[in-house]
């Protein structure tokens, strides 16, 4: 690993440039903050670790809490460490509330204190640039998938995750953005805290102030007691506002005041109480869109969207279906100590469906079909049942002109075979030649048709692109 040394003090440079490298790291020091940043906007990619000094000398137009504040913007992968010779407490969490993975005062650096630093700041960027320690990650949160756009969504997890910027989770219905938002907080430091979900959607607007800030007895009638709220239950951990897009609009403008300035006032109270509130939200609305509607509130958006994280659908990372389905049927196995499989066709046919509903949908289906089919292999035929309507063509959705079908001086086998291949053709033509799709429409399974296919002559590149 490489380690940014950015001090005014030549020789204490020096100093700790020599300990970092005896540890087998390099080093890159420099002694003003704004060639800090112009080093960093250059060569961030190949940069493990920060080590920060908080004050400059007196020509310098920024200081070390001015660089961090940059860094978790533009460079929120990189671990900081601040160092001051005059270090307090106030420093101390303010340089954390920015962003600072650990704070250390140059009268106690040790080089022990120093190993232990940049070995604690290794395990943390330990997740950062490997595919595979990604993909390990996501799974472990019961995201699943080892497409590129998965490890892009996942490369933006652990990034935002280990800053404290309130992040706003995006994407269509059943993506997985709960889980992500789960994922986010697993990597944070807020770890050892709470994470609170509000429900949006689900929250009367009557009790959201009380929900979400608390009241104090005697506040409103029925209120017999005091009462914490969501807030409080956050507090140094992580508030998860699912369904933001819902929020009405005059509901609101209630968050400007506790997300920027991190204070809440309970129904009834007079008196405001802090709190150290990391927020995620997610919707799957278009906010830009709401906003120029007039259905959602700029200020609140800019808020709430510090960062942003798009899942994509999954018509958009189909080689993750796979997977996904051999994930919930081992989970289906475990729990109910079964040995159902899904046969490749199935799992070919359903990698080929849009499914509206994303992985919600795609898990329910094959939940549905494991623990209700009576044989121990999913066939196509199962899975069909159970897709919506408009995922697939159905057997009787597929027409045939009878008078085309059956003529005199043949035998009735022949008839058969001949109602069988013109039956197929039109299944495929409406498919655009899709085996899978029009096996499902047959009612029979992908190896079937195949063997139909060849016996019959039937060229099925011809119906593609038709």
């Amino acid at each position: 690993m490489k380690v940014l040394i950015a001090d005014d003090n030549h020789d204490f440079c020096t100093t700790i440039a020599e300990i970092v490298r005896s540890y087998g790291h390099d080093t890159h020091t420099i002694n003003n903050p704004e060639d800090a940043l112009t080093y960093l906007d250059k060569f961030h990619r190949g940069i493990s670790l920060i080590l920060l000094d908080i004050e400059f000398g007196p020509e310098a137009k920024i200081n070390g809490l001015d660089v961090l504040d940059k860094c978790r913007h533009k460079f929120p992968a990189i671990p900081v460490v601040m160092i001051s010779g005059k270090g307090t407490i106030e420093t101390a969490v303010k340089a954390t509330k920015l962003g600072a993975i650990n704070f250390i005062e140059k009268s106690i650096i040790t080089k022990e204190r120093l190993k232990d630093v940049i070995k604690s700041a290794a395990n943390r960027t330990g997740l950062g640039s490997d595919a595979n320690d990604i993909l390990h990650f996501l799974e472990s949160h019961g995201i699943i998938g080892k497409s590129r756009a998965l490890i892009e969504v996942g490369d933006n997890i652990i990034r935002f995750g280990r800053t404290d910027l309130n992040i706003l989770i995006t994407g269509d219905t059943g993506t997985g953005k709960k889980l992500a938002a789960h994922a986010i907080h697993a990597v944070s430091r807020r770890l050892k805290g709470s994470f609170v979900t509000v429900d949006i959607p689900n929250i009367p607007k009557d009790l959201f102030q009380s929900e979400l800030f608390g009241h104090v007895k005697g506040a409103f009638s029925g209120a017999t007691e005091s009462k914490r709220g969501l807030f409080h239950q956050a507090n140094k951990g992580t508030l998860f506002l699912d369904e933001i897009g819902d929020l009405s609009l005059d509901l609101q403008s209630n968050l400007f005041i506790p997300i920027e300035e991190k204070v809440v006032r309970r129904v009834g109270s007079v008196e405001s109480e802090e709190m150290d509130v990391r927020f995620i939200s997610a919707t799957d609305r278009d906010l830009v869109q709401s906003m120029k509607d007039g259905k959602f509130r700029e200020q609140l958006y800019h808020r709430l969207r510090e960062c942003e994280i798009n899942i994509p659908p999954i018509k958009e990372r189909r080689e993750d279906i796979p997977l996904i389905i051999e994930f919930y049927v081992k989970k289906h196995n475990v729990e109910f100590d079964d040995s159902r499989i899904i046969s490749s066709s199935a799992i070919e046919y359903m990698q080929e469906l849009e499914w509206d509903g994303n992985i919600r949908e795609l898990s329910s289906v094959v939940r549905v079909a494991l623990q209700t089919v009576q044989s121990e292999q999913i066939e196509v035929t199962d899975i069909s049942r159970f897709i919506r309507k408009k995922a697939t063509l159905t057997a009787h959705e597929v027409s045939y002109n009878e008078d085309s079908l059956f003529g005199l001086g043949r035998t009735l086998k022949e008839d058969l075979a001949q109602t069988d291949r013109k039956k197929i053709e039109k299944t495929l033509k409406m498919t655009y030649g899709n085996v899978s799709k029009a096996a499902a429409a047959l009612g029979v399974s992908r190896e079937t048709l195949h063997n139909k296919i060849r016996r019959y002559g039937i060229n099925v590149t011809e119906f593609r692109g038709v």
